[in-house]
């Protein structure tokens, strides 16, 4: 999820939604529905949206949850399923280069 979050870091959106739509990581379209909802929440409060920039986007450890996976002679392995949380912060600004 991170090295995503990376990509998006101070861009526009609109660069940063087409960006995500060409990246092959699993988390590119968690991330691109998470920042186009953030759009969609800036339109209704009526902000210009032509320049705003992803000003800052964080990852950080969610929940992890308890499974265990068959194995031999009746036994469990534990399996350890971890989840993420993401915020995201849009702005207006000027890009990084």
């Amino acid at each position: 999820m991170r090295l995503v979050a990376d990509l998006a870091r101070g861009k526009k959106v609109a660069d940063v939604l087409v960006n995500l739509d060409f990246t092959d990581k699993k988390a590119a379209l968690p991330i691109k529905n998470l920042i186009s909802s953030a759009l969609a929440n800036a339109k209704s409060l009526e902000m210009p949206t032509e320049n705003l920039i992803v000003k800052k986007i964080t990852v950080n450890a969610g929940k992890t949850l308890q499974r265990r996976q068959p194995a031999s002679r009746g036994s469990a392995h534990p399996i350890h399923k971890r989840t993420s949380r993401i915020f995201v912060e849009l702005g207006e600004g000027e890009t990084k280069k």
